[in-house]
């Protein structure tokens, strides 16, 4: 029997695995140059965390979420998105209480999934890399957190950005067009999909969000949110637009952008990217906004959080055809059976010391050995035969250079950090 990896699933095999990790490193230090510290929560969740704080309208509740009943029959999912997760951990270990800094800011990474047709940068097994910040209604959180996405894709190497940026207001802003909405919406209801019949009486914003065509073309000519805001709302919107002039960072309105989870309100935004690569027009990379009301939802005290979450298989799409550097710092060779004890011992000595060291395990002749150092790009190759085993020594050359030296066996299990620094000064 042939077996394959599930459908929407991929194998991250040597010579991209370097790549992630480059990604997870590069971002680790951007998320906490503004202070983010990394929080880890289950793959799966108590079903009801999810459809409590993505709404049980969302496609991602009615058609995308793997959910399933347990041995103890609990109805159980697994993470669709990182936010309610992390969410459900601020109120569960009391992180909003008095002891803790505010915002309390972390940031999360890992693997999401979702039921839906894999197509090229989305699959059913995705990553995500995304951020939340707890504890603070200001203006200013919400641009810091547009900022630090931006700086987070152009630290990636991410080019042709651009960040939209909409306001769906505060709960009575939403109140007043989601009753415009219905208004404008009933005359078409038979018109519309059979989903967005369901979401016109249930949350008719969902419909804004339809995918289908003729619902697309319904809702062209829908109120648009920005006209509801109530004073206070247009006052924060305002004023996250004047701090993103003030940073120097270029936006765009888009009045007819919705977020896809039901828990956004007031700043929601995207950063986009129109690189080739994504087959023309702009793709999404990097979503989120503003979600008051939140945590109180998950059982917690009224907390107001901004977040995103940036999608890692279209960043990767993005970085195709960038490499790792992976030069080996030392390969030893050996040239007679005799050496392999003490190739054993020197490899593991240097090692210790915090080297990457290789070797051959395959028998070949010298050779070979030889073509493989070359192969990996190993700095320094070790030699190893009858002589140098008599004598307690080492043969190295510098592979840049050419240049060849016999040192002491003794020398390198002691200090090997001082010998790789005299054979490579002269690079």
């Amino acid at each position: 029997m042939s077996y394959q990896r599930p459908k929407g699933t991929a194998d991250i095999l040597p010579g991209q695995s370097e790549l992630w990790q480059q990604v997870e490193t590069i971002a680790r230090t951007v998320l906490e140059r503004y202070r983010y510290r990394e929080v880890r929560t289950p793959l799966f969740e108590s079903r009801e965390v999810f459809t409590r704080s993505s709404g049980e309208t969302s496609d991602i509740v009615t058609k995308e979420m793997y959910d399933f009943a347990d041995k103890g029959d609990r109805m159980m999912a697994l993470r669709p998105e990182g936010t309610a997760g992390v969410v459900r951990a601020y109120v569960e270990n009391k992180l909003f209480g008095p002891e803790f800094a505010k915002p309390y800011k972390v940031y999360y990474m890992g693997s999401m999934f979702r039921y839906e047709r894999p197509q090229s940068g989305r699959q059913r097994e995705f990553h995500q890399i995304g951020v939340e910040a707890f504890g603070s209604n200001s203006p200013a959180l919400d641009a810091e957190v547009i900022a630090l996405a931006e700086d987070l894709l152009t630290a990636m190497g991410a080019k042709s950005l651009k960040v939209a940026i909409n306001s769906l207001g505060d709960p009575e802003s939403r109140a007043a067009y989601h009753q415009a909405l219905i208004d404008y919406l009933t005359p078409f209801k038979d018109e519309l999909s059979h989903d967005s019949q369901v979401r016109l009486t249930k949350n008719p914003l969902r419909v804004l969000d339809s995918k289908d065509k003729h619902d697309q073309e319904i809702v062209a000519n829908a109120p648009k949110i920005l006209d509801y805001l109530t004073p206070v709302a247009k006052a924060h919107f305002d004023t996250v637009k004047a701090l993103l002039e003030a940073l120097g960072l270029t936006y765009e309105v888009d009045p007819d952008m919705v977020r896809g989870l039901d828990y956004y309100n007031h700043t929601i935004f995207e950063v986009m990217s129109n690189d080739p690569v994504f087959g023309g027009g702009y793709t999404t990379i990097l979503g989120g906004g503003r979600y008051n009301g939140l945590v109180e939802e998950l059982g917690g005290p009224e907390t107001p959080g901004v977040g995103f979450a940036m999608g890692v298989e279209r960043l990767m799409l993005l970085m195709q055809g960038q490499e790792v550097a992976g030069d080996l710092p030392v390969y030893i060779v050996t040239i007679s059976e005799d050496a392999t004890v003490a190739a054993a011992q020197l490899a593991h000595a240097i090692r210790l010391q915090g080297f990457a060291v290789d070797l051959d395990y395959m028998g070949r002749k010298p050779k070979a050995q030889f073509k493989s150092a070359n192969k990996e790009n190993a700095k320094l190759v070790m030699t190893l035969g009858e002589s140098e085993l008599e004598a307690g020594t080492v043969s190295v050359k510098n592979m840049a250079t050419g240049a060849q030296e016999s040192i002491n066996q003794a020398d390198i299990v002691n200090d090997f950090k001082a010998v790789f620094a005299q054979l490579t000064e002269a690079e």
